[in-house]
């Protein structure tokens, strides 16, 4: 048998070594001291008998053996040699016995090469096993600001805690990712039966990714694991038969795709301009009785009485049923959480919803996860730079509104201070915060911007405001209907009563009503192209009347048509917030006069502007229920 099997094995090698020799490659095994840095600058620590994944052993630790094998470690000397008689023998040992005695391997950045016992690599490759056991000798890089240094470096923090050496990322953040997805603390030690447990999911996982055809897409299995994981929940698919596991990464499948083409996020800045007014039943192919109305359901994280975020939707919610009285038929969810998410969604599923919105970043992935479950129903998140393909994302580029309100507030700060209380360091917020900053500075150069975190732990936001002196604050974005507060907008604080001087406003009944016009004249059908693999994001802004500005009478007249000006400036594009040379408190972000930031880096900012006093603080320092739209949205300070 061993000659003949040989055979085979020669044949795949040759064919391998020749795919290699077309595409330019090396045909035989890597060396790992061809690739080894100098070596002064890396550390080896021994770390004993491990199982040794086979598909990630690259090649050999020197070239001593390399030449006898082609690139996927098959073999290529012809069958009369010494070599192929000790191949052959060993398959015989392997299938009468299996082979007991460990190679000796060397791992450099997740890759594995064998000092001593290539043949049995060989010959376990060919026998398509998943793992070897090997005395192993890690070969540690000193620390660098490269991505693939940091990312190896999280791998060995992650080792230490769980020494799991077969699942890696593509991206940085994914072994925290994966800890939290499992249920485990930062630093919490996992146990055998732990490892066990996810050893066999992720065998199971891996198994049928690859059936179809998870190896020729351009992310790691790892990456595809964890996103399936946060997806369904790590005890839920370990519930799950090896079937509809098949079933549900099946339908996951543009997920997966998404995440090998870097995230890209398809932004809809406007309305398509072609939309007409058509009959929406129509337009939807929806023929039941004349009497039936398309239902749409909004999903609402807490109470329009006690969220201003919420309160400002349902105004919207409102808004579009007045709008199409005749067509719409509108109804809405409370105090939805993350626990019972899925509930409320399956419950406006059931309730014949054609069309969802769900109106906070907590809720995403249920409404993904909804979306591949109901594929005929049309689900929408609110939120910012969320990279999925079955459900699209919508918000609004508040900061220019963000920018008339630091104009008017640093025309109207007499010494020159102002407080900017913001909520959560998310994605949009900081645009809204430098934004309102350059504003300020823009009519009045000497203004500094104070920053509070109203999600922050023991922090007593009036206190600070005493403390630092300003004359005018931007607190929340608008009143909140049960209660009588005047500190929202910009305000200005006499003898402890506030003024208000203007007010941001969040029209998100421009939005849906324009979304739904999108639909009737058939947009939606079009930005959904399935030859474009890319997250549909709207960001619609002040051009559109989503974001707008409420100008109070006790505002000066000029002050008033400078607002008015800076307005029609930003709808006619003919001036941007965040163009021209811009400074950090690091120093310059752009030099050039006439650039303006893309898009996508106006929604990705993690530095603040140069006149704002304040960082954006990490998650430790944020209340309990900052996290859930922290680990959905979260912007963090990057290093260096």
């Amino acid at each position: 048998m061993g000659k003949e099997e040989y055979r085979k094995a020669l044949k795949l090698g040759k064919k391998d070594y020749q795919m290699r020799l077309l595409r330019g490659e090396k045909p035989i095994l890597q060396v790992l001291d061809d690739i080894l840095p100098d070596r002064s600058l890396y550390s080896e620590v021994p770390i004993g008998l491990v199982q040794i994944p086979i598909d990630q052993i690259a090649g050999t630790k020197t070239v001593a053996r390399s030449s006898s094998f082609a690139g996927n470690f098959m073999p290529i000397l012809r069958e009369n040699t010494e070599f192929a008689e000790k191949w052959e023998n060993l398959l015989d040992s392997h299938v009468e016995e299996g082979i007991r005695e460990p190679v000796k391997a060397y791992e450099y950045m997740h890759k594995f090469y064998v000092e001593e016992g290539n043949k049995r690599v060989s010959v376990m490759k060919y026998s398509e096993a998943v793992s070897i056991f090997g005395n192993v000798t890690r070969i540690i890089p000193k620390p660098t600001q490269e991505k693939e240094n940091k990312m190896y470096y999280e791998f060995l923090d992650f080792y230490q805690v769980a020494p799991i050496n077969y699942i890696w990322f593509s991206q940085e953040g994914g072994y925290a990712k994966l800890q939290e997805a499992v249920g485990k603390g930062p630093e919490e030690a996992w146990s055998e039966e732990e490892l066990l447990k996810f050893s066999s999911i992720y065998a199971r996982f891996t198994s049928e990714y690859r059936a179809e055809g998870g190896d020729k897409l351009k992310i790691t299995p790892g990456d595809a694991f964890l996103a399936f994981i946060t997806l369904y929940g790590y005890d839920a698919i370990d519930e799950k038969t090896t079937s509809e596991m098949q079933e549900l990464i099946g339908k996951s499948w543009e997920e997966f795709v998404m995440l090998g083409q870097g995230s890209e996020v398809d932004l809809k800045m406007k309305p398509n301009p072609n939309s007409k007014k058509k009959s929406l039943l129509s337009i939807l192919h929806i023929t039941p009785p004349v009497s039936r109305k398309l239902k749409i359901a909004f999903m609402y994280e807490k109470t329009p009485g006690t969220s201003a975020w919420t309160y400002a939707h349902e105004l919207g919610r409102l808004h579009l049923q007045q709008t199409f009285p005749e067509e719409v038929h509108t109804v809405s969810y409370e105090n939805g959480t993350e626990e019972n998410i899925e509930s409320l969604l399956e419950d406006a599923v059931n309730a014949g919803c054609d069309l969802i919105f769900t109106t906070t970043p907590p809720f995403v992935q249920a409404s993904v996860k909804a979306a591949i479950a109901y594929p005929k129903i049309r689900i929408l998140n609110c939120s910012l730079n969320t990279s999925h393909r079955y459900i699209r994302t919508y918000y609004s580029r508040m900061y220019e509104a963000k920018f008339l309100m630091g104009a008017i507030a640093g025309a109207m700060a007499e010494n020159n201070r102002l407080t900017y209380i913001a909520d959560y360091p998310i994605y949009g917020s900081i645009a809204n915060i430098n934004a309102f900053a350059l504003g300020a500075k823009m009519v009045n150069p000497r203004a500094k911007v104070y920053l509070e975190w109203s999600a922050k732990k023991d922090t007593d936001i009036e206190e600070r405001i005493r403390e630092n002196g300003s004359t005018c604050v931007s607190g929340r974005d608008m009143a909140i209907p049960e209660e009588a507060s005047r500190f929202f907008g910009i305000y200005h604080i006499d003898d402890g009563r506030p003024r208000n001087y203007a007010m941001p406003l969040w029209h998100w009944g421009k939005f849906y009503e324009q979304l739904i016009w999108a639909i009737m004249s058939g947009n939606w059908k079009y930005d959904d192209d399935p030859s474009v693999k890319k997250a549909i994001n709207y960001w619609w802004g002040m051009s559109e009347g989503v974001v707008d500005v409420v100008l109070s009478k006790y505002l000066p007249i000029g002050l008033k048509r400078l607002a008015g000006l800076l307005k029609t400036s930003i709808c006619t594009e003919a001036f941007n917030p965040f163009a021209g040379v811009l400074y950090s408190q690091a120093g310059i972000v752009t030099r050039d006069p006439n650039q303006s930031l893309p898009p996508n880096q106006i929604m990705t900012m993690d530095w603040l502007a140069e006149n704002v006093i304040g960082t954006i603080p990490p998650k430790e320092e944020l209340k309990e229920q900052a996290e859930p739209v922290i680990k959905q949205q979260g912007v963090m300070k990057k290093e260096g």
